[in-house]
């Protein structure tokens, strides 16, 4: 098929590099121009762009897909199907309908759970025991359209948000290289979504990670694992420092001690007061300081019991 493929980050690369692979001809790679990063402020392609280029496809890189000049450079490549994965910009119905027939999404979620920029981060959030890929025929709502092909996975124990997205790419790339022949041969029937059970995420800031001790130990374990590898969830030390987070398991609480209280400290480990049972921390970063166990973070820091982190 002749493919028009939109796209921005590593999830949609992913997507991109097995429609390629699969022998699907790509007319147009449509992603975000490129942008700053770093200290050093070096301009760096997308995911997609950088696929695009190893490839040697055409790219466009609109600031706004909406504006007519874009709109009318994607019905000129006259594709067969929009694919679109993680774009970072709404399409019009003039966009939707540019290929021949119509776009589909490739969406990381089981929807119409967790509709929006971060159903990812939000499964692990929730607690939710598994997550999954929903391929869906879009329209001009965000990610509401009807669903054609759906496929889900367990959510293991220790799963963070990265790891998570890195399977739920796989398996994106895999369920669109297998919806697109059904698509075309009108395999595929179209099933509404239960906006009963619809629920909205937004997008993912550093705020978020900010640990609020007063809630419980389960909820702050998962907070850390959603929110592992970015934003990071953090708390302060009583001199106002920055401490990251990476790695803590709940465990029954045998103190009565203020949220945020260091309650035990052993050589591979310290435990935090929650609202609701404990905290047991065992990987940090310190601001300024690299990534560590806490058995080494403890051989450099002066930690004591009743130690306040806020």
């Amino acid at each position: 098929m002749k493919i028009l493929f939109m796209g921005t980050p590593d999830f949609a690369a992913v997507a991109l590099k097995a429609l390629i692979e699969a022998g699907h001809e790509i007319v147009l790679v449509v992603t975000k121009p490129d942008k700053k990063s770093g200290r050093g402020g070096k301009v760096v392609p997308s995911a997609v762009r950088q696929v695009a280029q190893e490839y040697d496809l055409p790219v466009f890189q609109p600031v706004r897909v909406r504006e007519a000049e874009a709109a009318e450079k994607l019905r000129s490549v006259q594709a067969d199907i929009g694919v679109v994965a993680a774009f970072g910009q709404i399409l019009s119905a003039e966009n939707l309908n540019a290929p021949r027939l119509g776009c589909v999404n490739i969406h990381a979620s089981l929807l119409p759970l967790y509709r929006g920029s971060s159903p990812i981060q939000n499964a692990i959030l929730s607690g939710d025991a598994e997550s999954g890929v929903t391929i869906m025929q879009m329209d001009e709502g965000v990610d509401t359209g009807d669903i054609l092909l759906q496929e889900s996975l367990p959510i293991a124990p220790d799963e963070t948000a990265g790891s998570l997205f890195n399977k739920l790419a796989e398996l994106g790339a895999s369920l669109i290289v297998r919806a697109l022949p059904q698509i075309e041969a009108g395999e595929l029937v179209p099933k509404k979504q239960d906006e009963k059970r619809a629920t909205i995420t937004r997008m993912i800031s550093k705020e978020m990670g900010e640990i609020r001790w007063r809630e419980s130990a389960f909820r702050i374990e998962r907070q850390i694992r959603a929110m592992t590898p970015w934003p990071s969830a953090f708390t302060r030390l009583p001199d106002g420092r920055v401490l990251k987070i990476w790695k803590a398991q709940p465990v029954e609480s045998r103190t009565q001690q203020l949220p945020g209280c260091v309650t035990d400290i052993d050589d591979d480990s310290f435990t935090v007061a929650c609202g609701e049972g404990a905290l047991r921390v065992l990987e940090v970063q310190l601001e300024g300081r690299k990534r560590m166990s806490v058995h080494d973070f403890l051989l450099g820091f002066s930690a004591e019991q009743g130690l306040i982190l806020v």
